[in-house]
């Protein structure tokens, strides 16, 4: 494994002048409904950061000092066991932010943080937001719901890995982007998968092999259709049904 630190790249130093960040802050959960006065302060403290494929970002043990948003790129995060093997905890793509918890820990990281292409980042420093903290309940309140989902998050995942078996979470998961209300109303519709079939099998706590099968399985059942790491649902109700216990 190895480690870079971000290189300001000429071109992406020229494009900070330009780069509207407190912008970048508002279009992002963890930050939305903030104030201009409150995303200023918080945007003195952030820097643009370039990332090439495959750099850490940070690694077990090393110091929890920011958090991160994506503004082009991927970023898995994971942790590897004694044995070697990866499992992937989530996959991080443009607009959403990441390592929020880490920060209020005052310990070192308890997961990888790595690239899986060419990625650019906004750097927030603890130091900055521990500051505004201090001088704003409002933006407490708000730094604390923005925890409160991550954590709301991870027990979906917990429901998803023992309530759940293989095929019900591999649907859920190429229907997660659609509103639940709506999904019976609609028919086709086209993803790609956001890194490789391998990544995010770990992501779904599946082995590759099992994942593939589960795909073989409902291409057979003309479910789906695979171009690489595009996949065509063909129709949503039916896949909704099949996954039905």
């Amino acid at each position: 494994m190895w480690k870079a630190t971000p290189s300001w790249l000429n071109d992406i130093a020229m494009d900070a002048a330009f780069f509207d960040v407190p912008l970048c802050l508002a279009g992002t959960p963890l930050f939305s409904g903030l104030s201009i006065n409150e995303l200023m302060r918080i945007a003195a403290s952030c820097q643009l950061c370039h990332y090439a494929l495959e750099s850490y970002i940070f690694e077990v043990g090393d110091p929890c000092d920011s958090l991160y948003i994506v503004v082009s790129g991927q970023v898995k995060l994971f942790l590897v066991s004694s044995t070697g093997q990866e499992k992937v905890i989530e996959i991080i793509s443009a607009g959403q932010s990441f390592a929020e918890a880490l920060v209020f820990l005052d310990k070192p990281c308890i997961l990888n943080a790595q690239t899986l292409c060419e990625t650019v980042l906004v750097r927030v420093s603890k130091k900055g937001v521990f500051e505004e903290i201090d001088r704003d309940s409002h933006f407490a309140k708000h730094m604390l719901a923005g925890v409160s989902r991550n954590l709301h998050g991870l027990i979906q995942d917990v429901e998803g890995y023992t309530l759940r078996n293989g095929m019900q979470r591999l649907i859920g998961y190429l229907l997660r982007e659609l509103d639940p209300n709506s999904r019976e109303e609609q028919n086709t519709i086209t993803l790609t998968l956001p890194a490789s079939k391998a990544t995010v099998a770990s992501r779904l706590s599946l082995t590759p092999e099992y994942f593939s099968r589960i795909l073989h399985e409902l291409v057979q059942h003309k479910l789906i259709k695979i171009n690489r790491r595009e996949i065509s649902i063909l129709s949503v109700g039916r896949l909704i049904k099949y996954g039905s216990p």
